[in-house]
């Protein structure tokens, strides 16, 4: 049995559990590590008996046998592996008493706040040209070299792309499908100037840094484990985001007709 605690540890843990848990999940983490990271906090804290259930675009979690329950909504969700690791290693810190629960709480709002370090843009628009460029090698068999400068450029335009218009709009897939019209509309122009390289090569690398890779896989993940409602909200997600830029790319073809 558990020592029974007050009122204010108890809302002082939930605060702390479902903050790192929506982090995590605005980090693109599964659902499972998600759950386990939230009991492994509470249960290192003391709580013998804590419930969580999580979905996509929610948290709800219950302390001392359900007399204590709050919920949290998800808004946000991308691709940051760099949060996750800051949340889970914080965890497991707690959890071999390096950090008490105050200092813990401290830290996991400083993460909330941004206050990590990241990428500049340059350099993710440096990284989205290489992974655009190097991709189209790995996909397309019957490629010219000529095609790879032409695949980085344009994979290049359409990151910036996504990542101004999902800043201002704050509509994930309405910025995806515009950065998707943008590369497609730069790939034409490309190939207008020069006729020899090929808009299918240039497109299907300029594509790949927004294709929903890891949201796909973790949905994979979350149906073979049994979160059947978090593996197909996820599946959703990301083919939403496959008909996005699938529609933006076949819209600007269709009028354009390269």
């Amino acid at each position: 049995m558990g020592i029974k605690q007050d009122k204010y540890f108890y809302q002082n843990l939930l605060d702390t559990c479902l903050t790192a848990g929506e982090l995590m999940i605005e980090g693109g983490s599964e659902m499972y590590r998600v759950e386990d990271t939230m009991l492994r906090i509470a249960k290192s804290a003391g709580e013998p008996d804590p419930r969580v259930f999580i979905v996509p675009t929610g948290i709800f979690m219950s302390l001392d046998q359900g007399n204590y329950c709050q919920s949290i909504q998800v808004q946000e969700r991308n691709i940051n592996l760099e949060l996750v690791d800051r949340i889970n290693s914080l965890s497991r810190a707690f959890a071999a008493k390096e950090i008490t629960l105050r200092q813990f709480k401290q830290q996991v709002k400083k993460i909330a706040k941004g206050d990590f370090p990241t990428f500049p843009l340059w350099l993710q628009t440096i990284g989205a040209a290489v992974l655009s460029a190097t991709l189209m090698v790995m996909f397309i068999d019957n490629y010219d070299w000529l095609d790879f400068p032409g695949a980085a450029i344009v994979g290049a335009i359409g990151f910036v792309s996504f990542y101004y218009f999902k800043r201002y709009t704050n509509i994930k897939f309405l910025s995806e499908l515009v950065a998707a019209l943008i590369m497609t509309i730069v790939a034409v122009g490309i190939v207008h100037l020069y006729p020899q390289l090929v808009i299918d090569n240039i497109l299907t690398g300029a594509l790949m840094p927004l294709v929903p890779g890891l949201a796909l896989t973790n949905a994979l993940r979350d149906l073979f484990k049994g979160d059947l409602l978090s593996g197909m909200g996820r599946m959703c997600e990301a083919l939403l985001t496959a008909f996005a830029l699938g529609g933006g790319v076949g819209i600007i073809l269709k009028f354009l007709g390269a």
